[in-house]
């Protein structure tokens, strides 16, 4: 046998059409293709990271990354597209949070993956 690949042809067709009948919309797997590129940049990665742990305003971030804030601003402004981050404005001041619990549960199942070994 090599090694992940079938040595014979078989296929379940019935098994085939359910799969089929369950995949995403092209749309649905364009979008979430996004979502997992935008999480691919250790920049972002931070911000969201940061944003797990507290609520944060744009200063906050760029003291804490230690990035111009026009570059939080940039990656903030994708993630904000995304849907991935939030924001209310308090005055002049705008903070920033993950937009729900299921980027809090997208973020935080990622990092249990890494850190269980």
């Amino acid at each position: 046998m090599v090694d992940g690949i079938c040595e014979i042809k078989s296929v379940d067709r019935q098994k085939v059409i359910r799969v089929k009948e369950e995949m995403l919309s092209y749309t649905d797997v364009q979008e979430l293709a996004n979502i997992y590129k935008a999480m691919g940049d250790e920049t972002r990665i931070t911000i969201l990271y940061a944003l797990s742990c507290a609520e944060l305003c744009v200063c906050e971030l760029t003291q804490l990354l230690d990035i111009s804030q026009s570059a939080i601003s940039h990656q903030l402004r994708l993630l904000r597209n995304l849907r991935l981050v939030k924001y209310r404005k308090e005055g002049k001041q705008v903070f920033y949070s993950l937009d729900d619990e299921h980027i809090l549960n997208l973020f935080s199942q990622g990092i249990a993956h890494i850190q269980h070994r």
